[in-house]
């Protein structure tokens, strides 16, 4: 199978997202045909940005990047 009709997972809390989190989500990008960046939610856990704050800035990060989708999931 061919790296680029794979879809992949980037599961983190993101809070928040850094140049880091965006290199990585970035050399996915090249690598496979569909990124899911998704910022889990640990309820469980204090954070400083809100699910849907963490999402909008990913999306901002990530705006050049075609193939990747971005949401967040509560675990």
């Amino acid at each position: 199978m061919n790296k680029k009709d794979m879809t992949v997972l980037l599961p983190g809390s993101y809070d928040p997202p850094t140049l880091g989190h965006l290199s990585l989500i970035e050399r996915a990008a090249k690598e496979y045909g569909t990124v899911h960046a998704v910022a889990f939610v640990n309820p469980q856990k204090t954070y400083a940005f809100t699910p849907e704050e963490r999402v909008e800035m990913l999306r901002r990060m990530t705006a050049h990047l075609p193939s990747v989708t971005v949401g967040y999931a509560e675990g």
